[in-house]
């Protein structure tokens, strides 16, 4: 998986949490938000680079 296209569905899925009036909504984002975190921390690890900080939703 490509760490860009990881951070840019993270950032995403932050942004659609926050915009959505829907307490259903915001949760199943916050989800993704968080699975994706996950997902890019592996990465990094794999890849031995640091690991940036993501805002947590």
């Amino acid at each position: 998986m490509d760490l860009n296209y990881l951070l840019a569905r993270h950032q995403i899925s932050l942004m659609r949490a926050k915009s959505t009036a829907c307490e259903d909504a915001q949760l199943s984002h916050r989800g993704m938000a968080r699975g994706y975190a996950g997902q890019i921390r592996q990465l990094q690890q794999r890849l031995g680079t640091g690991a940036l900080p993501l805002v947590q939703g």
